[in-house]
């Protein structure tokens, strides 16, 4: 069965999101959501306490993960008392699902990227909320591979509204 997907371009709105759908589970692609590519370290860290900030208004979120498929990782992880947190670098997505096997759910994964983002939600049976803002000075390999990934949305996800289930 096809996993869902909706697509966002601000924060805002995805966060608002994620509460009415009461995610116990949200999983952070790191670029360009919570830092932009080669960006410095205190723009990681910056990230990561901003994002945790804005997803204490989320009530039903247990588990937040930071995953990247680089090394970089944030000078400290905050802690929250309700919160568990946890980052993940050189991350695997989407071929290492393990880290992730016995997180509670419902679960989202947040990023940018199909071939990435997308196929581990999918992997992992969660709603991918597709981050996609208007973005100036994207790498080229992120660029190539977001174009790509948008042809593979209606293959691995259902359109977003459409709530039917699958007959036979």
């Amino acid at each position: 069965m096809k996993s869902s997907y909706e697509p966002f371009t601000d924060l805002h709105d995805l966060l608002a999101r994620a509460a009415e759908l009461s995610l116990k589970t949200m999983i952070f692609d790191v670029e360009p959501l919570v830092a932009f590519w080669d960006s410095s370290q205190e723009s990681l860290d910056r990230g990561v306490a901003f994002v945790l900030n804005e997803v204490s208004a989320v009530p039903a979120v247990r588990v937040v993960v930071f995953a990247t498929n680089s090394d970089r990782r944030p000078s400290v992880l905050p802690t929250r008392q309700d919160l568990r947190v946890v980052y993940l670098t050189s991350a695997g997505k989407p071929l290492r699902t393990a880290p992730y096997r016995d997180l509670p759910r419902p679960g989202a994964v947040i990023g940018d990227q199909v071939p990435t983002d997308g196929l581990l939600a999918h992997r992992l049976g969660y709603m991918f909320l597709y981050y996609c803002p208007p973005l100036t000075g994207v790498p080229v390999g992120p660029r190539l591979l977001h174009r790509g990934g948008r042809l593979a949305l209606p293959l691995l996800f259902k359109q977003p509204g459409d709530h039917s289930e699958p007959t036979g």
